[in-house]
């Protein structure tokens, strides 16, 4: 699919993302299983995952102009997902997972299959990677909030990390833990079990629901 498309590099371009998302912009950089949009104002990383389809813009009037200079580092011969995360480390950004709502922070570890999140709002997430639909840097003098420097720390949690978003998940086993953000009420509850691919959660009401693993998109502590 790559060498495709790679004829519309630099090219004006439209994005269908799953659940119908649509962006429009300059397709700037492109890997194997990301790539790179410019909208006029930002850069969004596209995970290739979720793209349904891309196709060339042609009305010139949705054009939108080049930018000056690329986010991307000078070093980085071949962009991927697991180095635009690595390489986002630090860096004020909003991502998006589920609904219709966006997480703002700090991406501050990359694992195996997940990523650490630290959010002013939310604290430390932890955010599974075949679920982030796009990520978007700020601008550096961009701080979340508004938020000064001293109230908003930037730095590895101190919760103990694990490889795996399910080894990490087996650690907070008795806790009370949020998946997507509590989009769902059968999605907030005590963390019972994690085991094969399944979590066990006891809700509100004390019933015992059973979430597969692998549609869990975002997890955060309460």
């Amino acid at each position: 699919m790559v060498s495709n498309i790679n004829t519309l590099m630099g090219q004006q371009v439209c994005i269908l993302l799953s659940g119908k998302t649509t962006f429009k912009g300059v397709l700037i950089d492109l890997g194997q299983d990301i790539l790179v949009l410019y909208n006029g104002q930002q850069f969004i990383y596209i995970p290739m995952l979720h793209v349904h389809r891309i196709q060339l813009v042609k009305d010139k009037n949705e054009f939108v102009s080049s930018p000056t200079e690329s986010e991307i580092p000078d070093d980085m011969d071949a962009i991927s997902y697991r180095k635009i995360l690595t390489n986002a480390k630090g860096t004020f950004a909003e991502i998006y997972v589920t609904g219709n709502l966006t997480f703002h922070g700090y991406i501050t570890s990359v694992l195996n299959d997940y990523f650490v999140f630290y959010s002013p709002v939310y604290k430390t997430m932890f955010i599974s990677m075949s679920h982030l639909k796009w990520l978007t840097p700020y601008n550096q003098t961009v701080t979340p909030y508004s938020l000064s420097n001293e109230s908003l720390p930037v730095h590895p949690t101190s919760v103990p990390i694990q490889r795996s978003l399910e080894e990490q998940l087996k650690r907070e086993v008795g806790k009370l833990v949020v998946f997507d953000a509590g989009s769902d009420p059968m999605k907030i509850g005590k963390l019972i079990s994690v085991n094969n691919n399944l979590v066990e959660l006891a809700i509100a009401n004390g019933d015992t629901v059973f979430l597969k693993l692998s549609h869990i998109k975002s997890v955060h502590m309460t």
